[in-house]
Formats: C-alpha cells, sequence, structure tokens
C-alpha cells in the first residue's frame, strides 16, 4: 500500500499490520498528520494539536513491546475529556488553555491499550448545541451535527482511524450519521466517565467512532473491558438477527431520503434475517422525548453550577436559555420524571423478549445546510433516555449526496450482540 494511504486503512486492519510489525506506528501517525495538515483549514476538526508528542509515543511503541489492541492507532479525544498532556476547554472559552491534572478514566484506558493521541477535537460548547468551527467533511457547506463534530468529522476524512465522543442526547449518532461514519453508543455506565466533564449523571455516555463496525468493536471491547465486543468469529460470521422495525411515535419526521433508506434496508435485511417484522411502541410508554429533555436540563443546570453562576456572560445565549429552564424545574418534578425514566427502562427491556434488536432513524435526514446549528437531536433522545447501546450504520446517500443511515438499538449489556448484528446488517446494506 501507498505509505502516503495508509490513513485509510480502517482501525482493525491497521491494528492487525502494527501487531505484526508489518506497520509502524510512526508511519501511520505521519499519514494521518498529513493528512490533517492537508484538509485541518477547511474541515477544521482539532481544537489543539501536539505533534511532537504523538510522534514520541509512536516512537516508543514501535521501539517497545506491543502494548494491547490500540496499539500504535491514532486516536481523537473530544475535548469534553480531560487530558493532563493537552489543554482542556470544553468547547467554551471559559476554560481557554485549562489544563487538567489527569487524563479521563477513557483517555487512559486507551492509552494503556497502545493508542496514540495527536490532538484534541472540537466540541459544541459544553457538548450542547451551540457549534465549534467544523466543517461536514463530506460538503463543507453543512453542518457535521453535534455535539462530537470533531471526532466524527476526523474519521470520516481519514484524518483518523478512531475518535472518543459523548452522548448525553444524540452527540454520537447524529454526527456519524451527518459525516457517514459508524458510531457506537455503549450502554448506559458501561464506559467509565470519570474525567469527562459531566452534563447529565442519568444520561452521559462515552461513545466512539470509526470507519466500520469492526472498528467500534475494536476500541468498545477496550473501553468496557469485555473482549466479547471484539471476537472475531462473532464478527466473522454472526447469526442472522430477529429485528423488530421501530420507527418510534416520530416517525413523520423522516424526510424522503431516510424514508428511503428505511425501504431499501427492510427490503434487503428481511429475506435474510430470522425474523423481521413490526415492534410495537408500548401504550404505557411516556413520551421520551419530553422525558430526557425535562432530565438532561435539569440536571445540566446544576452539573454546571459554576459555570452557570460565575461565568454567565461567557456563555451562549442558548445555554443559559437551557440554565435558566434547568433551574425552574422543581426537584420533586425531576424525582418523579427519575422514577418514569426507571419505568420507561423496564418496559423497553420486554421489547428484547421478541427481538435482537430494533431497526430506528438516526436523524432526521441528511446534514443540514449551513454551520450555525447542529441538527436536530430527535431520533436519539429516547434511545439515551433509555440507556440503550446504540450504533448508527451508514449505507446510502440522500438527494444532496449527503450521507444517511439507520441505527440499530440494543437490549442493554448486549452490546456485544448487537455489534455482531451491525456486522451481519452492514453486510447485506452495503453488499
Amino acid at each position: 500500500m501507498n505509505p502516503q494511504r495508509h490513513n485509510e486503512l480502517d482501525a482493525w486492519q491497521a491494528a492487525r499490520l502494527l501487531a505484526r510489525r508489518e506497520l509502524s506506528a510512526v508511519d501511520l501517525l505521519r499519514a494521518c498528520l498529513d493528512r490533517i495538515a492537508e484538509r485541518e483549514p477547511q474541515v477544521q476538526a482539532f481544537v489543539h494539536m501536539d505533534e511532537a508528542a504523538a510522534l514520541a509515543q509512536a516512537q516508543a511503541l514501535d521501539a517497545g513491546p506491543w502494548r494491547g489492541p490500540l496499539h500504535g492507532l491514532p486516536l481523537g479525544v473530544k475535548d469534553l475529556f480531560d487530558t493532563a498532556g493537552q489543554p482542556t476547554a470544553y468547547g467554551s472559552p471559559v476554560y481557554a488553555g485549562h489544563r487538567p491534572a489527569a487524563d479521563a478514566a477513557a483517555v487512559v484506558l486507551c492509552l494503556e491499550a497502545g493508542a496514540v493521541l495527536p490532538g484534541k477535537t472540537v466540541t459544541t460548547e459544553f457538548a450542547y448545541f451551540h457549534p465549534g468551527p467544523t466543517r461536514n467533511p463530506k460538503n463543507l457547506a453543512h453542518t457535521p451535527g453535534g455535539s462530537s463534530s470533531g471526532s466524527a468529522a476526523a474519521v470520516a476524512d481519514h484524518m483518523l482511524p478512531l475518535a472518543l465522543g459523548t452522548q448525553t442526547a444524540a452527540s454520537v449518532i447524529r454526527p456519524a450519521a451527518f459525516c457517514g461514519v459508524v458510531g457506537f453508543k455503549p450502554s448506559l455506565g458501561r464506559v467509565p466517565l470519570a474525567g469527562a466533564k459531566s452534563l447529565s449523571v442519568t444520561l452521559d455516555t462515552v461513545g466512539m467512532f470509526g470507519r466500520c463496525v469492526r472498528d467500534v468493536a475494536l476500541i468498545g471491547a477496550v473501553l468496557t473491558a469485555d473482549a466479547r465486543l471484539d471476537d472475531d468469529s462473532a464478527l466473522s460470521a454472526p447469526p442472522a438477527p430477529r429485528i423488530g422495525l421501530c420507527p418510534t411515535p416520530d416517525a413523520v419526521q423522516m424526510d424522503a431520503d431516510v424514508q428511503a433508506a428505511w425501504a431499501h434496508a427492510v427490503r434487503v435485511l428481511a429475506p435474510a434475517a430470522a425474523a423481521l417484522r413490526d415492534a410495537p411502541w408500548p401504550a404505557a410508554m411516556p413520551d421520551l422525548v419530553v422525558l430526557q429533555k425535562a432530565v438532561m436540563t435539569f440536571e445540566m443546570a446544576r452539573s454546571l453550577s459554576h459555570e452557570r453562576t460565575a461565568h454567565r456572560a461567557a456563555l451562549s445565549e442558548r445555554l443559559r436559555g437551557l440554565f435558566d429552564e434547568g433551574v425552574a424545574i422543581d426537584g420533586a418534578a425531576h424525582a418523579a420524571n427519575l422514577h418514569a425514566t426507571a419505568a420507561a427502562r423496564r418496559l423497553a427491556a420486554a421489547w428484547f423478549d421478541d427481538f435482537d434488536l430494533l431497526l430506528a432513524p438516526s436523524a432526521l435526514g441528511e446534514a443540514p445546510a449551513g454551520v450555525e446549528a447542529t441538527g436536530d437531536p430527535l431520533f436519539s433522545r429516547g434511545w439515551s433516555l433509555l440507556g440503550l447501546p446504540c450504533v448508527h450504520l451508514p449505507f446510502a446517500r440522500g438527494r444532496n449526496g449527503l450521507p444517511v443511515g439507520l441505527q440499530i438499538v440494543g437490549r442493554w449489556g448486549d452490546d456485544h450482540r448487537l455489534l455482531a448484528a451491525a456486522q451481519w446488517c452492514m453486510a447485506r446494506l452495503t453488499g
């Protein structure tokens, strides 16, 4: 392979070459850095770069023993994660130049497994709606989504093979959909959140981006300490799943491009699936979108109390508005919302008595034009509230040539089965 194109290798392919010492960590990193130098002025995926430190990491890995599954793989880290070696600003001028004392737990786990950290990727302001400078690499006039905008864009544009993100509403699945990469949001609580800026203890989840299912399975296994996620036999020959069609009560919001992707998926998957039929929405299920908004708003206003009270003037108008709404929510009402959330999660578990996965939309359509907003999180809010694992599958194009896909949702804790099913689906959707 042309050395200048090492950056185009999928992470799992590069990992195998690195483990056999057929590819050096330095050569892979330099290919990525060359791509970043070429494209970063347009895409603006990074908020900080430290090429010298990354090259030193790569050289040490090449000179030493194999470190683990991520040995030598360049990794983008969303600027919501603390990093001791690089500034962490959480997408806000409030923390410009801030140097945390320690790396976030997820970052440490990746470094321990041999990852190389060339830089921090752009996040929206405190992972809410106010966008950063990142553009969609598929069309620079369109949003990459948010809040993990830089991570999704960097992976989509072959700047990096892997990147970390977080999701509280739709911050992994939506940018994955808009940029055309695989996004994986694990089951709530399966990846440690220590050292990631806390927004909502009920909702926050560490997620990840790759260019194929095997890529997110590779890093997912590291972050969950569950080798089943990256089981080669399961990913090579996954069983046919029982698929529940679950477009959610908001299905009417899907535009023509997503409807076409939905029809294609049903047509292609139905003949080979163990079962494929409608998954009825439970009559007793509350309005998950309304409930997710209320829980998130209350908890963000309190998790970010310091920023809300000491730095209000430095915050965007939209974030100030969220804080005002959150402070106005009564604690008793929040307790009732948490009870409703727990009940909804119990109801959701029953879906998986009949299905191995639910097929659902990821976004309303293609990435919207303009970079002043990051798109509507509608189709992921409910799954985030339920804490279920989700994988975005990119397999289609919309009317403007931008990526379109769907997400699949699994039972809590069945992340390994969901990833195997994702591999099964992608083989057919893109075959």
